[in-house]
């Protein structure tokens, strides 16, 4: 039997393929966990019962997705490239962050779900990292991983090309957080918590883009599926 990995689904408000608002996930990024031997599994934001939703499966992936609201880290302002926020979301994101931390279920966080992670653990964001000159959206770029991190050892590598769409980044580190890759800029590209119950990376980066052709990145499904299969 394949282990069960829960994906948040992301709302969108159109598809190509249906008439009307749906709830998607990439196609990427599905595809990467049934390559790493997974049973990947889409499931519904909602605002209660996350612990026990979850305690059926085997392994979470947070995906990526729009901006978390800014009030959501203590924010008293938003700033005007913030875009997609929906509270729904954001409830269920970080519900869903806090349960399988606190749980020990077997986590990879993908873009927005770094940062969901930060948040949920009290970290806060920089919510525009100074447009286009500074932004690392549809950007490939190195990032130097910290040798013996739960993401090099994932990843077989020490650095990496990694596959980029963000405008926003860590400010505050959320408790007990470790930096565990960063970008030449400084930007923050991977986090792990020592002591974690169960296997956890973050990455800021969308491994998902290039899995289908580079091991390395291939490499953080394949050991989330391991964990959730252990």
């Amino acid at each position: 039997m394949r282990p069960l990995i829960a994906i948040p689904a992301r709302f969108s408000a159109r598809t190509s393929a249906l008439r009307y608002a749906a709830e998607v996930n990439a196609r990427a990024l599905i595809e990467a966990v049934w390559r790493a031997g997974g049973e990947p599994a889409s499931i519904h934001p909602a605002d209660s019962g996350t612990a026990a939703r979850l305690a059926r499966f085997d392994g979470v992936l947070l995906p990526g997705g729009g901006d978390l609201a800014p009030s959501r880290y203590g924010a008293t302002g938003t700033h005007d490239t913030v875009y997609d926020v929906d509270t729904l979301q954001d409830t269920f994101d970080l519900d869903v962050a806090r349960h399988t931390l606190g749980s020990g279920l077997p986590l990879l966080a993908v873009c927005r779900g770094l940062q969901a992670v930060n948040v949920a653990l009290g970290g806060t964001l920089e919510q525009d990292m100074g447009g286009p000159q500074r932004e690392h959206r549809h950007l490939v770029h190195p990032v130097i991983l910290e040798p013996g991190s739960v993401v090099a050892r994932s990843a077989g590598v020490e650095k990496t090309d990694a596959s980029c769409y963000h405008h926003q980044r860590v400010d505050r580190l959320g408790t007990d957080l470790r930096v565990t890759a960063r970008a030449a800029d400084g930007t923050v590209e991977a986090l792990e918590l020592p002591g974690a119950r169960g296997w956890f990376t973050a990455v800021q980066w969308h491994p998902e883009d290039t899995a289908h052709e580079d091991p390395a990145q291939q490499g953080l499904f394949d050991a989330l599926v391991r964990a959730a299969a252990r």
